[in-house]
Parts: structure tokens; C-alpha cells; sequence
């Protein structure tokens, strides 16, 4: 399992460090090798990866499995390209937890001046055409099979990475490469990229269903824009995403004051759904916050302070004019309007001075003001209607009273 974890979580560092270089780099999973490099403007990979993670980093064996393998499968790749014998090869990297030790033509084929493919070559026909061991026997066969020449391409194409990080150490390697520095939050970032790209891995390899060819450098290098300015500066993060309440979740709230103060303004089953939506999420939004200690409890009751202030100032403007005598239809609309304009003004409130807020935060923070509510006493209650005080107080007696 955690082999298949480092595959899709080295493909996101291969491809971070690339981005550095060429923005129009993408990354596939699961096509013709375990992860392939291709750019912008070609069809064929440029480069094929095998990754393998042994959690007890050895020695890469001549004879092992994890090398023979991956050249199996290199051979099938290029056969699928039509480059074994003519045109451009890519680049064919085992990326390996294990040392490819001295004295070997693994050693021989790492990158750097002690490389030297025609020692390596001589030395892997050797060892292919051994008789031991039998779980390669098939793989090292498919390498002596193919021509003189076809088997120099192949060798020349290959490129030992050893003693790569763990899958343990993937992650600062990923933070530094990703230029994440250590901070308050470091860790929110990183996992917010790590989830987006494991939502990218899941796409890429739904053979059934794939809805997408590649990713990316541009698209990971915006995506962890779009995260760190989330964090940046005083803003809060914001986690949630909205969407439309299902049936259920609307019914859930029927029979909450903050319906009721809706309903009693005479606004419509669709409308009030709105209203839910921007209630609901940030209800979550605020409770995730205080429990990732983004925010304090007085911190939040600072902004609920606040936003109280602009809903007082707009109550007393849209009700001033509002008599004991005045008909049922004109109180409604004074209320609706004075919903109205307190979603406006708390729209552009943010959570923090000197910071930004996505409008649903606030709106659905007010709601919650008006959820609140209790009694005709109560001085920080919030409503709509011109009489909420006393309606409020109906709605919050116990049953028989």
C-alpha cells in the first residue's frame, strides 16, 4: 500500500520540481509506465518513471525484481512508441529508496561522470543471460531477445536514481520544493495540496471513468496560489465549499427560530432556502476555525459584535416609521427590507479588520444572530420583522405556555 501511496505522492514532487522550469510540463499515471513526463506541445512521454519503496533501504540488486521488472515494462513502453529501434527514446528512470551500490551496472548507470553505459551493458547481458534466478527469468529473457543495437538504446536511456526519501521524508522535500515555508501554516498548505493532487491521482487513474489525460505544472503551481492566499495574512482560511442544501438537510432546520424569523416576513420556501445555504456553511466554517485554533471564541464574538452594530443601525432605519396601527402587509415589508439591506452590509464585513471574508460568512453568521434570539429583553437578539422581539419570545416558550 504504501508503495502505491509514494507513486502518486512522487509524481506530485517530480512534478513540483519541474515547474520550476517549464510551466507547461504535465504528469500521467498508470499509462505506459507508472508516471510519465510529457510537454505541452508533444503527444509521446519525454520521460518514463518506475518509482519502487523498500521501507528497509538496501541494496538495488542486478538480479532483484524491482530493476528487471522495470525494464520489462520499459521494453513494452517503447514497443507501444516504436522507438526500441529509431527515433527520439525517452528517458527511462528507475527512482529507487534503495543504493545502487559500487561495483555494479546499476552504480555504472546513475547520472554524474562515473557513468558509462558500455560497461554496464556488458555487464547486464551477463547477468540476463544467467540462469538464476527464475522470478526474472521471463523479464530478463525480453531483454536478451531484443537486437544488439535495440539493447544499447535501452541501456543508453537509462538512469539509476538511488537512495531516494522515504515516503516519510516525502514531505518536506515536497514543502521546500513547493517554496512553503515553515510558519503557522505550513501544514494547512501542504495538506491542502496533498488533498487537491490526491483528487487529481484519483481522476488520472479511473481508467473507466477518466475524466482527465494529465495535470499540469501550471495547474499545481495555481492551485497552491489559490491555497496560500487563503492563508496569507490575516485571512482566515476559508474550507468549505458551497453548494445547494439537499431536501433533507433543509428540513432538518424547519423548525429553527432562523426559519421562523424568515417566515414570518413572508419570504418563500426557495428564498429561505438560500438563506440555509449561507447559514449552514457557516455554521461549519466558524466551528472549524475554532476548532484548528484560526480564530478565538472572543475573537468570533468580536466580529458577531460587529455585525450586530450594522444590523441595529438598518432595524431602526426600515422600522422607524412602523405604528402600533400599521397593517400586517407594510410590517412584512419593512422586515423584508430590512433583511435585505443587513445581508448587504454583512456581506462586506470581514471576520478580521484588514482582512477579506467571503460574503456567505457573514450573512450566515447573522442568520445565526437571528437564530438566537430569546425574549423581548434580550439585547443582542437580531430580526427581520418589526415585532420579532414578541414573536420570538412565542416561538421560544415551551409547549402549554
Amino acid at each position: 500500500m504504501t508503495g502505491y501511496l509514494y507513486q502518486c505522492e512522487l509524481a506530485l514532487l517530480e512534478l513540483a520540481q519541474r515547474s520550476w522550469d517549464d510551466i507547461t510540463v504535465e504528469v500521467r499515471l498508470e499509462v505506459l509506465d507508472d508516471i510519465e513526463f510529457l510537454y505541452g506541445d508533444t503527444t509521446d512521454p519525454y520521460e518514463l518513471l518506475q518509482s519502487k519503496h523498500r521501507e528497509n533501504a538496501g541494496r538495488l540488486s542486478e538480479t532483484g525484481k524491482d530493476f528487471w521488472r522495470s525494464v520489462a515494462s520499459w521494453i513494452d513502453a517503447l514497443t507501444a512508441l516504436g522507438c526500441l529501434s529509431a527515433g527520439t527514446m525517452p528517458l527511462l528512470r528507475l527512482v529507487t529508496t534503495q543504493v545502487a551500490a559500487e561495483g555494479t551496472f546499476l552504480h555504472q548507470l546513475r547520472p554524474g561522470p562515473e557513468r558509462s553505459v558500455a560497461d554496464a551493458l556488458a555487464r547486464m547481458e551477463q547477468v540476463a543471460r544467467a540462469v538464476e534466478p527464475d522470478n526474472t527469468a521471463k523479464d530478463r529473457k525480453k531483454f536478451t531477445d531484443l537486437t544488439s543495437a535495440q539493447r544499447y538504446r535501452l541501456v543508453a536511456a537509462i538512469e539509476i536514481n538511488g537512495a531516494s526519501p522515504l515516503m516519510s521524508d516525502l514531505d518536506s522535500s515536497l514543502a521546500r520544493t513547493l517554496g512553503i515555508r515553515p510558519g503557522q501554516h505550513a501544514r494547512a498548505i501542504l495538506d491542502d495540496v496533498k488533498g487537491w493532487w490526491y483528487g487529481m491521482a484519483v481522476e488520472l487513474l479511473d481508467r473507466k471513468n477518466r475524466t482527465r489525460a494529465s495535470v499540469t505544472a501550471q495547474e499545481l503551481q495555481c492551485r497552491l496560489e489559490e491555497i496560500t492566499d487563503r492563508f496569507a495574512g490575516k485571512n482566515l482560511p476559508i474550507t468549505e465549499t458551497l453548494r445547494r442544501l439537499t431536501d433533507a438537510e433543509i428540513a432538518a432546520y424547519k423548525d429553527d427560530l432562523v426559519v421562523a424569523q424568515m417566515q414570518w416576513i413572508g419570504l418563500k420556501n426557495r428564498t429561505i432556502a438560500t438563506h440555509l445555504r449561507d447559514y449552514h456553511y457557516a455554521r461549519a466554517q466558524r466551528s472549524a476555525w475554532l476548532r484548528t485554533f484560526k480564530i478565538t471564541e472572543e475573537g468570533l464574538e468580536d466580529y458577531e459584535r460587529l455585525l450586530w452594530d450594522e444590523w441595529d443601525h438598518v432595524f431602526t432605519r426600515h422600522t422607524d416609521a412602523i405604528e402600533d396601527d400599521t397593517p400586517t402587509v407594510e410590517r412584512k415589508a419593512a422586515g423584508k427590507r430590512v433583511l435585505d439591506a443587513t445581508m448587504d452590509k454583512a456581506a462586506g464585513m470581514p471576520a478580521r479588520p484588514g482582512s477579506t471574508t467571503e460574503g456567505w460568512i457573514g450573512r450566515g453568521t447573522m442568520h445565526s444572530l437571528a437564530g438566537r434570539a430569546q425574549t423581548a429583553d434580550d439585547d443582542e437578539s437580531v430580526g427581520w420583522h418589526p415585532d420579532y422581539p414578541d414573536l420570538c419570545q412565542n416561538h421560544n416558550e415551551p409547549q402549554g405556555q
